[in-house]
C-alpha cells in the first residue's frame, strides 16, 4: 500500500486516525479499509505515551475495522488470547450491542462499569456453553462466531432470556440488541474479511433491544432445528447502506421473550 503524501495527510480529520499525541502528532491513519488494515499489523510498533493512549487508540482502531468491515481476529489474538484457534467455511456471526448505552451511563454514574462488566459475562457464558467463539470485545459490543448456526441461536436465546431476567441497578431497562448472520468470510491475519461480515454488522445494528434479528441463511440452517416454542417471525426484505443486494430477515419469537418491536432500524424496506 502507497503511503499518505504530506498533502493527504494533512487533509484528514484527527478522527481518521487511531492515535493522536498530546503534542498532535496523529499515527495510524484509518479512514479506508485498506489503511486500518495497515493500522493493525503496525500497532505494536507504535510508541505511546501512556497505557491509557494505548487503550484508547486500540478502542479507535476496533471500531475503524468494523466500520470497514474486517473483524481484527489475528490483532485481538494478539492482545488478548494469543492462543485461540477461530473457524474458517461457513460460520454463523454472532453480534450484540448493548442499546442506549450513553443513556444508561449518564444515569448510573459510577454503577454503569459494573453493570458492563455484568452483561459482558452474561454473553460470554451463553458463547461458550453453546460452543462459540468470541473474536472481539470492545465498548458494549460483543463479537463472537459459531460453526453452527443452531448453536449460535442457542446462545442469542440464552443472552436475551438471561437480560430478562435481570435485576439490573436502579431498576435500569437493559437490553441487548441482538444480530445472527451466516456467510463464508476469509480468515487472514487480521481478522475475517468480506461482505458476510459487513452483513453481520448491518443485522446486529438493526435490531432493537430484546430483539434477536437473523438473516435468511441463518434462518435455513436451524428451520429444521427449532425448539417448539421457538418460531421465526419475517420481517420481510431490506436494503442496507454499503450493501449492493437486500436481505430477507427474520425475527426469533420465543414464549418467554418480548415480540413486539418497531421495523429495523438503519434500514430501507426493498421493494
Amino acid at each position: 500500500m502507497p503511503p499518505l503524501s504530506a498533502k493527504e495527510r494533512a487533509q484528514l480529520p484527527d478522527s481518521a486516525f487511531a492515535y493522536v499525541d498530546s503534542r498532535g502528532r496523529r499515527r495510524l491513519p484509518i479512514h479506508d479499509a485498506a489503511h486500518a488494515r495497515n493500522a493493525l499489523a503496525r500497532f505494536s510498533q507504535v510508541v505511546f505515551e501512556d497505557e491509557g493512549a494505548r487503550d484508547r487508540a486500540r478502542s479507535r482502531l476496533l471500531r475503524a475495522a468494523m466500520k470497514h468491515g474486517i473483524m481484527p481476529v489475528g490483532f485481538v489474538s494478539a492482545q488478548l488470547q494469543p492462543q485461540r484457534k477461530l473457524p474458517q467455511g461457513h460460520i454463523t456471526f454472532l453480534l450484540t450491542d448493548l442499546e442506549g448505552s450513553t443513556g444508561l451511563l449518564g444515569r448510573l454514574d459510577d454503577r454503569y462499569a459494573p453493570l458492563l462488566a455484568d452483561v459482558r459475562r452474561l454473553v460470554r457464558a451463553a458463547v461458550r456453553s453453546a460452543g462459540g467463539h468470541e473474536v472481539s470485545a470492545r465498548g458494549d459490543d460483543v463479537f463472537a462466531v459459531f460453526e453452527r448456526s443452531p448453536a449460535a441461536l442457542e446462545a442469542a436465546l440464552a443472552i436475551q432470556r438471561g437480560m430478562q431476567a435481570g435485576p439490573w441497578p436502579g431498576g435500569a431497562d437493559v437490553r441487548l440488541r441482538v444480530g445472527l448472520h451466516r456467510g463464508r468470510p476469509e480468515l487472514t491475519e487480521t481478522g475475517y474479511v468480506g461482505l458476510s461480515v459487513h452483513a453481520a454488522a448491518r443485522i446486529g445494528f438493526a435490531a432493537h433491544g430484546g430483539q434477536i434479528v437473523v438473516s435468511s441463511a441463518v434462518r435455513a440452517a436451524v428451520d429444521e432445528s427449532l425448539a417448539e416454542e421457538v418460531s421465526l417471525k419475517s420481517l420481510g426484505a431490506w436494503r442496507f447502506q454499503g450493501l449492493p443486494d437486500p436481505l430477507d430477515l427474520f425475527q426469533v419469537d420465543a414464549a418467554d421473550l418480548p415480540t413486539d418491536f418497531p421495523p429495523p432500524r438503519s434500514a430501507a424496506p426493498a421493494g
